[in-house]
């Protein structure tokens, strides 16, 4: 089987780097109808002395890559200069489709999406790129490093499988190179396809990978997938106790603090920005950030790891509108100066020193680094308490931030080192901090986490990196994960079941839905009366965690009154006079008009509509149709007959929730209708 240009090591091939042409896309019915199920292609990126990054080979050849999807893989499969990654490292990215023919989806898949969790559909225009890059030192390599990634491109956002898949594949693959790839490629292509609620076992390389695909009539928290028959065959498998979700407790541990708050800029579809000093510590942070609403879909854009190259780089830090509603993972610390503007930013980790970095790879000193101030500038005066200070996960630090009406030229601005490890951000959370989730977590002595604000120094010390006193050892990682995870579940299911309640309690009774007329519409969604009703049923009555509920449902940015105190994080401007005064106003960015929640209501008035339809379909199966067509003209039946077959197929594309018991008497009425039409009529409904 031909693999395509740059099957070999090496510089030789050119054709599938950037620019080259496509061979066009695959036509349905090709023999990777089921690796399509899984991976959109594989590719192999490496390093070349005159292009930089180079696309070496596409896998299956035939897939079709836009250039600027090209350049956007090719740039983001490598870590940048600031990271410094040597030996293997694991990450992932996420890119915006750009357009271009492509296969066409297979019913199956439309099937599955419908019976997957909304958060684990496939993603209709963007592709995930699951990494593994290797950097080693390589003697017969010019620059003397071998420098190359394996890309798996996919629209399942499955980063526990493909990351298991990688490791299994990679290693093997760059000392073997094609040949591996391809009998991977063909093993792929034997699985089954990925059906919500099934336990697959994947077989790969020798080893069978047991998975379970979850689906939306799974419990919240699923145990292990149910053992197969391939366990009593040998080797025994890998069971991965999910194909998605990460070790949330382990991402969340710089920052166990101010979980809480985060959860709630998520919610409110708040731009974020997160500095983490490797594509590995990025992806697995932003990935678990968008986790953190489970069963609520993450409606938001959102990149795992981006850098300067990328295609939406403009879009993305532009000053002449308010920052999108995206979270993005980055590692060069450049973004800390040209995002400066945005309202959020979470540092986690420590920058690897020059000491630790090859030399290809150095990082440029701190003080040609262009960062936010540390310190006011030579033209402003700041008073003690403006600056922005940073909601610090073990130790503070402030980050400097004056207007830059005060300093003309760049030359006056001071300049300062990377700010400290935390979060920055002038947001008040309106929930309390749960101080029973941290003594689950961690071993909190009594009197420490009791502060009203998010800048609690005791707790901030007890969560620092460095105070291993602080973990609850005996516990296993999966559990802490279990107990975080069930915690930010409730925290959306109790924000979510009043807007379920309210959303139920706009559907037509079924009692009004008559059969032979059009079947009543849904009532429209009114935020006030739904705010009204709020007060009186809200989570605030319900929920064992207390705070400001409906301010968060209708929270909208405003001015603080004078005299009250001041959370840690509050940020101010300074004039050039250095007199401080109010941030400028902020869009108002409440949850009715996120994102999240034209999404989910999108999601539920479908689901609605769909009930609605087949609700109506099963009143007209159980009346009596030839007493309908007594007095009835050839228009209003022949019309009864196209609505019915066209109802009928959308519910054997499974888009409609009907009986098979209803599907079999709506054929039986239509073949009844059609039997009570003139023979022209007949033949024009029914060809031969």
């Amino acid at each position: 089987m031909d693999l395509g240009a740059g099957a070999g090591a090496g510089p030789k091939p050119a054709r599938g780097r950037l620019g080259a042409p496509s061979s066009g896309m695959r036509a349905p019915g090709t023999p990777w109808a089921r690796f399509s199920a899984w991976l959109e292609c594989v590719c192999v990126v490496t390093f070349d002395l005159e292009l930089g990054q180079a696309l070496e080979l596409v896998y299956p050849s035939d897939f079709q890559l836009t250039d600027k999807e090209k350049s956007s893989i090719c740039y983001l499969s490598f870590p940048d200069s600031h990271s410094g990654c040597l030996g293997d490292t694991q990450f992932s990215f996420r890119i915006r489709q750009c357009g271009g023919q492509r296969r066409p989806g297979h019913a199956g898949e439309k099937h599955g999406d419908s019976g997957a969790p909304a958060s684990l559909q496939r993603e209709p225009a963007h592709y995930f790129g699951y990494v593994y890059f290797r950097q080693v030192k390589d003697s017969s390599v010019k620059r003397g490093y071998f420098q190359k990634s394996l890309v798996l491109l996919s629209r399942l956002p499955f980063v526990r499988l493909f990351q298991a898949l990688l490791g299994l594949v990679a290693p093997e693959f760059f000392d073997k190179l094609a040949p591996c790839l391809e009998a991977v490629c063909n093993e792929i292509d034997q699985w089954p396809a990925p059906a919500p609620g099934r336990t697959l076992s994947l077989p790969v390389m020798g080893v069978v990978l047991q998975v379970h695909i979850p689906s939306r009539a799974d419990t919240p928290e699923p145990g292990p997938p149910e053992p197969s028959g391939h366990e009593t065959l040998l080797p025994a498998p890998v069971v991965l106790p999910s194909v998605h979700e990460l070790d949330l407790f382990r991402c969340f541990r710089p920052v166990l603090a101010h979980v809480q708050l985060l959860w709630e800029l998520m919610l409110l579809g708040e731009p974020l920005l997160v500095l983490a000093p490797s594509p590995a510590v990025s992806s697995e942070m932003v990935l678990a950030l968008t986790s953190c609403l489970q069963p609520l879909k993450f409606c938001c854009d959102y990149r795992p790891y981006f850098t300067i190259h990328d295609s939406e780089f403009k879009e993305f830090t532009t000053r002449t509108q308010a920052p999108p509603n995206v979270v993005l993972g980055v590692t060069n610390p450049f973004f800390i100066k040209t995002l400066q503007h945005w309202p959020h930013i979470l540092r986690v980790g420590e920058p690897k020193t020059s000491g630790d970095l090859p030399k290809q790879v150095k990082l440029k000193k701190p003080s040609r680094l262009k960062t936010l101030d540390t310190k006011p500038g030579p033209c402003s005066s700041s008073p003690p308490g403006t600056q922005r200070q940073a909601l610090g996960a073990g130790r503070g630090g402030q980050w400097g931030w004056h207007s830059q009406r005060g300093c003309p030229h760049p030359q006056s601005r001071a300049r300062g080192p990377l700010p400290s490890p935390g979060l920055y951000t002038a947001y008040t959370a309106h929930l309390h901090r749960d101080k029973a989730l941290f003594r689950r977590l961690l071993k909190v002595p009594l009197g420490v986490g009791c502060s009203p604000w998010e800048g609690d120094p005791g707790l901030a010390l007890w969560l620092s990196p460095g105070n291993s006193q602080g973990l609850q050892k005996k516990r296993p990682s999966d559990v802490q994960t279990a107990v975080l995870r069930r915690h930010l579940l409730e925290l959306t299911q109790s924000f979510i079941i009043p807007l379920e309640h309210y959303m139920a309690s706009l559907m037509p009774l079924q009692k009004g839905i008559v059969p032979w007329k059009t079947p009543p519409q849904i009532r429209p969604f009114r935020q006030d009366d739904f705010l009204h009703n709020l007060e009186r049923s809200g989570p605030q009555l319900t929920c064992v965690l207390k705070g400001d509920w409906l301010g968060l449902y209708r929270w909208a940015a405003h001015r603080r009154g004078p005299g009250l105190p001041r959370p840690v994080g509050a940020r101010t401007h300074l004039l050039a006079h250095g007199s401080p005064q109010p941030p400028p106003p902020c869009p108002d960015r409440r949850f009715f008009k996120s994102p999240h929640f034209d999404g989910w209501y999108r999601q539920r008035r479908r689901e609605m509509a769909q009930k609605l339809e087949a609700l109506h379909l099963e009143a007209i199966c159980e009346a009596n149709i030839e007493l309908w067509m007594k007095d009835k003209s050839e228009v209003e039946v022949v019309d009864l007959i196209l609505k019915l077959r066209e109802r009928l197929v959308r519910a054997q594309g499974h888009q409609l929730p009907v009986k098979e018991a209803t599907l079999k008497r709506a054929r039986l009425y239509i073949d009844t209708a059609i039997g009570s039409l003139p023979k022209d009529l007949q033949a024009v409904l029914c060809p031969p």
